[in-house]
C-alpha cells in the first residue's frame, strides 16, 4: 500500500478515535458533575482534566503520525534491473570464430548445424569429449561471448549470441 494512502488512514483511525474519547469524556464529566459535591476542588475534576489532557495529546501526536507518513515519506522506489545482451555484429562473430582454436570451431560449427541451440548432452555425445572437457571448452566460448548457457534441468541448453 502506498504511503500516502497509510497516511490517510491513521488519521482517519485517529478521527474516529477522537469521536470515541470526545463522548467518553463528556459521559465522565456529567458523572463527576453529579456525583462529586466538593465543587471544583472535588480530586475527580483534577483527574477528569489529566485524563482529558492526556487523551487527546494522544489522538494530536496519532494525527501528526499520520500527516507524516501521508505527506513527508516518500514511498519506496521499484527499481527494475535492465539486463542487456552483448549482441555482436556479424563480422565481430566472424573473427572470434577465425581466432578459435579447432575444438572450439567443431563444438561452434556443431550448434550453427542444429539452429543454434543445442543441449549439453548432446554436444558431449556428438564430439566424444569428456564432460569436463566440454565444460571447459563452453566456458571459453562463453567468455568470449559467441554463447550463452541457459539451465534446463540437469542439463545445459548452449545457444549461439
Amino acid at each position: 500500500m502506498k504511503n500516502k494512502h497509510v497516511g490517510f488512514l491513521i488519521i482517519g483511525i485517529a478521527i474516529i478515535f477522537f469521536v470515541i474519547v470526545m463522548s467518553f469524556n463528556n459521559a465522565l464529566q456529567t458523572i463527576v458533575n453529579t456525583s462529586c459535591t466538593h465543587g471544583d476542588t472535588c480530586p475527580m475534576q483534577t483527574t477528569l482534566k489529566t485524563q482529558q489532557i492526556v487523551s487527546y495529546s494522544l489522538i494530536g501526536l496519532l494525527v501528526l503520525v499520520g500527516i507524516f507518513v501521508a505527506f513527508f515519506i516518500g514511498d519506496e522506489k521499484t527499481t527494475t534491473h535492465i539486463i542487456t545482451q552483448n549482441t555482436l555484429t556479424e563480422e565481430e562473430k566472424k573473427k572470434k570464430i577465425e581466432n578459435l582454436d579447432d575444438e572450439e570451431k567443431q563444438i561452434i560449427q556443431f550448434i550453427l548445424n542444429k539452429e543454434g541451440s543445442v543441449f549439453q548432452s548432446d554436444i558431449i555425445k556428438e564430439t566424444g569429449f569428456t564432460k569436463v572437457k566440454i565444460t571447459r571448452i563452453l566456458d571459453r566460448l562463453q567468455g568470449k561471448g559467441l554463447i550463452d548457457r541457459k539451465r534446463r534441468g540437469m542439463t545445459n541448453i548452449i545457444i549461439i549470441k
